[in-house]
């Protein structure tokens, strides 16, 4: 914690600031939110800024649909009617469901923000937003667990770039409570050892995940596309980010603290070359081809490195899966499928767990999308030699809850199969 963390811990009803949520001194950052990107009533893009609507905590702008069958006044929030900004009624959510109390939370805010709401306020605030935030309804349990202080670890990792690692302790325990998650509890013993077992020197001298540009055989798996519940947390997060480059760090905070599956952020993970050829050899993944990749910026493949290594954006605990979540902006134009298969690769070998038991996703607040990292590195099994010529390879068609069906390709597709 940085010292004015350090003043507010002594100030403020003798708690302890957890860690995770952002540190920005007095008012600096109240009141702002993104500019509006379309016309909420008709979804044209032809608007103009018409003037602000200023309130007692925060100064709104305004926007004037151009479009000849709308010429609606709107603003870029969907939340409507509040007297203080979004991005305090967030903290102020935030703050509560790590374990403070209203007054308490109510006081941070005041040390932090300079506004006052009342801690009816705030409940009320709770009480809006409770279908959104889920880990309302953990929150009881959570906080016989644990201490506000002691709720979520934070970690600073220096690994080229900063990055912080956060683990929230409480949610983890009470995520694998639940009978269809009692096989994943390898997953919390890797994330207990992260702040004292991580090589941070195989984070300086290995390749990126992120940087591998070779591609994997996409026969056989389908991308699925779908509205989730992240969607949701990320379209209410982002109204109150009005930095393009602070909206990793908004989502992270605001899914960790008041969801119900997030259990940790930042993962770092590695993978070394003899895992990949353990891999390759006894379980007959299909991993590289020879032992060769191509990076980005690379004209040519070369040998794998020693050693690959990334950070998670979010993990996630549900349906008896772990979730590995990459927020990626404008996320239709995405197909980060080779980055988030070595990270599940490497997060199986870290924990023990089957790479069955892992489903991997990138979205931002419009699109999700899904898939099974199995299905990318283990192929079906094809045709046996000596079968007669002209005999076509029995089709195969999977069926989803929404009912739809589906034919798994065969061969490698030209694209990625996403329905």
């Amino acid at each position: 914690m940085d010292n004015f963390f350090k003043r507010l811990v002594n100030k403020v009803a003798g708690i302890k600031v957890p860690q995770e949520l952002p540190q920005q001194e007095g008012n600096s950052g109240i009141g702002t939110s993104r500019a509006a990107e379309s016309c909420p009533y008709c979804e044209s893009k032809n608007f103009v800024k018409r003037g602000t609507r200023k309130n007692v905590h925060q100064i709104v702008q305004l926007y004037l649909c151009k479009s000849p069958d709308c010429g609606k006044t709107f603003t870029a929030q969907d939340v409507k009617g509040k007297h203080f900004p979004l991005n305090v009624v967030i903290e102020g959510m935030s703050y509560y469901n790590l374990g403070c109390t209203f007054e308490q939370s109510c006081a941070i805010l005041h040390k932090k923000f300079g506004v006052n709401p009342e801690p009816a306020t705030l409940s009320a605030w709770v009480e809006e937003y409770k279908g959104l935030c889920r880990f309302e309804r953990l929150r009881p349990y959570a906080t016989k667990m644990y201490k506000p202080k002691d709720m979520v670890e934070v970690v600073s990792m220096a690994h080229r770039q900063l990055y912080r690692f956060r683990y929230h302790r409480a949610k983890t325990r009470l995520m694998l409570e639940e009978f269809g998650n009692r096989n994943l509890k390898r997953l919390k013993e890797y994330l207990d050892a992260v702040s004292s077992e991580t090589p941070h020197q195989y984070f300086q001298d290995g390749g990126r995940m992120s940087d591998v540009r070779s591609k994997f055989d996409t026969a056989d798996m389908i991308v699925k596309s779908k509205t989730n519940y992240a969607n949701r947390l990320a379209a209410f997060v982002l109204q109150a980010t009005p930095d393009n480059k602070a909206r990793h760090e908004a989502v992270q905070r605001f899914f960790l603290a008041n969801d119900s599956v997030t259990v940790a952020t930042e993962v770092p993970v590695y993978i070394r070359r003899e895992d990949v050829a353990h891999m390759e050899s006894v379980l007959n993944f299909k991993i590289s081809e020879s032992g060769l990749v191509r990076f980005k910026g690379g004209k040519q493949e070369e040998q794998l490195p020693r050693l690959l290594t990334g950070h998670i954006d979010l993990v996630q605990i549900r349906n008896g899966q772990v979730y590995i979540l990459d927020y990626k902006p404008g996320a239709a134009k995405e197909r980060p499928i080779e980055q988030l298969t070595w990270y599940a690769l490497a997060l199986s070998r870290l924990t023990g767990l089957r790479l069955f038991e892992f489903t991997c996703a990138w979205f931002d607040e419009k699109d999700y999308y899904q898939f099974y990292p199995l299905h990318v590195v283990k192929k079906l099994q094809r045709p046996r030699a000596g079968v007669a010529r002209g005999v076509k390879p029995r089709k195969r068609f999977v069926r989803f809850k929404d009912g739809t069906k589906v034919e798994v390709p065969r061969e490698t597709p030209e694209k990625v199969v996403i329905i």
